[in-house]
C-alpha cells in the first residue's frame, strides 16, 4: 500500500502539516466484524482498521452520516488508522443497506441505537481486537476518542456530553460515556427552535440539542458554505456546538466547504458537491494533530498545526479558539 499523496495535495500547507503528523504506516482493515447486539433490528457489523505496526494504539470510534455504512469515509478513517489509531466504524440502522425509511416506526428510535452502537464497540472490544490480524496486545483501551459527520456528529456528541432538550426545554438524559476523552464533530447540526423545518421536527427528535453539558475536549469542523434543508439558518448553524459548549474550545472553519467538507464521505462520492482534495488533506492532518494532542498533554502537534495553517496564509480555512 502506498502512502504517497496525490499530486493535487502536494501543496505547501499539506507538506507543512506532514512534518507534524508524519507520513504514516500501512493499514490493516477488516470488515465486516459482527458484534453481539441482542434486540437490534439488524445485526451490528463494524469495520476495524489499524496500523500494521506500533504499540499502545488509541481507539477512535467513527459514526457515519445518514445512509452511509462501514465502507464509507475512507478518506478520513484510513488516514487516521495510518497515523496510529485503531478506527472502528459501525453500520448504523439508518444505512441505505437496511432500507428503513423515514416513515418506518423504527426510524424515530434510530438516534438512540446509533449511540448504543458506539457503546457496544467499547463493551465488546475483545471481539474487535481479535478480528484484526496482528492487533492483539497493541491497543491502549484507556485512550478513546470519537468522531462523526453530520448525523454521525450528533451521535458522537452524545458520548461527549451533549443532551437532547425535551418538550419543556429541559435537558434530557445524560448519555455521555466516561471512557471517551475527546472528539471531533464534522458538520454537526445546531440547535433547534423555530428555524428548524417541519420535516426535521417530525423525523429527527434529536435536532434539539443542549450543548451546555458538553464538557469533553472537542474540535468542531464546519464549512462556511454549508446550508441544510433541515433549518433556515445559514452555515453558522453548524458552529453551534462550538458557540454553546464549554468543551468545544476549537473551531476549524473550512472556506468554500459544503456539507461534504471537500469529499470526506468517500472517494468520488456523488453527493460531494464541493470536491477539493487539498481541503480533505488538510482536514485529515489537522484532526489527527488535534486528537493526538487531546490524548497527550505533552503533545504540541495541535498547537504547531494551528500555527502552520495561520502562517501559510492559506485559503483553506482558519482555526478559532476560546
Amino acid at each position: 500500500m502506498s502512502n504517497s499523496a496525490p499530486a493535487s495535495t502536494d501543496t505547501p500547507i499539506v507538506r507543512a502539516l506532514d512534518e507534524i503528523v508524519g507520513t504514516g504506516d500501512r493499514v490493516v482493515s477488516v470488515a465486516p466484524v459482527a458484534l453481539d447486539a441482542p434486540g437490534r433490528a439488524y445485526p451490528l457489523e463494524v469495520r476495524a482498521s489499524a496500523p500494521s505496526t506500533g504499540e499502545n494504539l488509541p481507539v477512535l470510534l467513527f459514526s457515519h452520516g445518514n445512509g452511509w455504512n462501514l465502507d464509507g469515509y475512507a478518506p478520513l478513517t484510513a488516514f487516521w488508522a495510518s497515523r496510529g489509531f485503531v478506527v472502528v466504524q459501525p453500520t448504523h440502522l439508518d444505512s441505505r443497506r437496511n432500507g428503513i425509511s423515514f416513515e418506518d416506526a423504527e426510524f424515530g428510535r434510530i438516534w438512540t441505537e446509533r449511540r448504543a452502537d458506539l457503546v457496544r464497540v467499547l463493551d465488546r472490544f475483545d471481539t474487535v481486537e481479535a478480528a484484526v490480524p496482528g492487533l492483539a496486545g497493541r491497543v491502549d483501551r484507556s485512550r478513546v476518542v470519537v468522531a462523526g459527520h453530520s448525523w454521525g456528529a450528533q451521535t458522537a456528541q452524545m458520548l461527549l456530553g451533549a443532551r437532547i432538550l425535551d418538550a419543556d426545554g429541559k435537558a434530557g438524559q445524560d448519555l455521555a460515556d466516561q471512557r471517551v476523552e475527546a472528539g471531533v464533530l464534522l458538520a454537526a447540526t445546531g440547535i433547534g427552535g423555530d428555524e428548524l423545518h417541519p420535516f426535521a421536527k417530525e423525523h429527527f427528535p434529536f435536532m434539539n440539542p443542549s450543548f451546555a453539558e458538553l464538557t469533553t475536549p472537542t474540535l468542531v469542523v464546519a464549512g462556511d458554505h454549508d446550508r441544510s434543508a433541515m433549518s433556515s439558518r445559514g452555515p453558522d448553524w453548524f458552529t453551534d456546538a462550538y458557540t454553546h459548549s464549554p468543551g468545544a474550545t476549537d473551531l476549524l472553519t473550512l472556506f468554500g466547504a459544503e456539507h461534504s467538507l471537500g469529499g470526506i464521505p468517500n472517494w468520488e462520492a456523488a453527493e460531494t458537491t464541493d470536491e477539493n482534495p487539498e481541503r480533505v488533506a488538510v482536514l485529515q492532518r489537522l484532526t489527527t494533530a488535534y486528537l493526538r494532542s487531546a490524548l497527550d498533554s505533552l503533545d504540541t502537534g495541535w498547537k504547531r498545526a494551528v500555527s502552520a495553517l495561520a502562517d501559510a496564509g492559506t485559503t483553506i480555512g482558519r482555526v478559532d479558539g476560546k
